[in-house]
């Protein structure tokens, strides 16, 4: 559902960063921001809660080219992941264009990860998107963290498809850009399968 914009040739594509809480969202939004060129990247907004923080901002790429004589502009989201902010959930994923779900390594995590991705897939569906039909990329974060769920075993429950994967270590930026590269690819392919006008 990107944006085009013919006042200023821009294409605007949202990506959002989904996973239970705590799993690293935050810190590769963070990364990204902190890594993104001054002149390339708006401002980055946090909206703090109780138990949970969105983050918003945007970026152009230089790197990505154009699409039909439009630059692409990305906009990257957090989600919460708790179950009690679904009204939050469903207002910042209307109009997404591609999704980086991540999860916890850790196996005490795991059930917050299911339920989390569960959460996900409703509230695409309430708004009438079909995750199958999105640019998903999977995120196993926290690596280094001893006795991590192998990745065979992360592979199995959340990624039955063979969609693109990462292995992260995010607060060490470990997979980061990685894995935006690969749903900003997702997207772009999307965009030129389409029609810009």
């Amino acid at each position: 559902m990107s944006f085009v914009n013919p006042v200023t040739k821009e294409i605007n594509c949202k990506i959002i960063y989904a996973g239970a809480g705590l799993c690293g969202k935050t810190t590769n939004v963070q990364y990204i921001y902190e890594h993104t060129q001054q002149d390339q990247r708006g401002k980055l907004i946090i909206h703090s809660t109780e138990n949970e923080r969105t983050l918003f901002f945007d970026f152009l790429p230089l790197a990505v080219g154009e699409v039909s004589g439009y630059r692409t502009r990305f906009h990257l989201y957090t989600i919460p992941g708790q179950t009690f902010y679904e009204v939050s959930r469903q207002f910042i994923l209307k109009g997404v264009d591609g999704i980086v779900f991540v999860v916890d390594s850790q196996s005490e995590r795991m059930e917050a990860n299911i339920e989390a991705f569960e959460q996900l897939e409703k509230s695409l569906d309430r708004q009438g998107y079909d995750l199958s039909r999105l640019p998903l990329v999977l995120q196993y974060n926290k690596r280094d963290i001893p006795g991590a769920v192998p990745v065979s075993e992360l592979e199995a429950t959340f990624n039955p498809t063979r969609r693109p994967h990462f292995e992260a270590v995010a607060n060490r930026g470990l997979g980061v850009l990685e894995t935006l590269q690969a749903v900003s690819q997702g997207i772009i392919r999307e965009l030129k399968g389409g029609v810009v006008s």
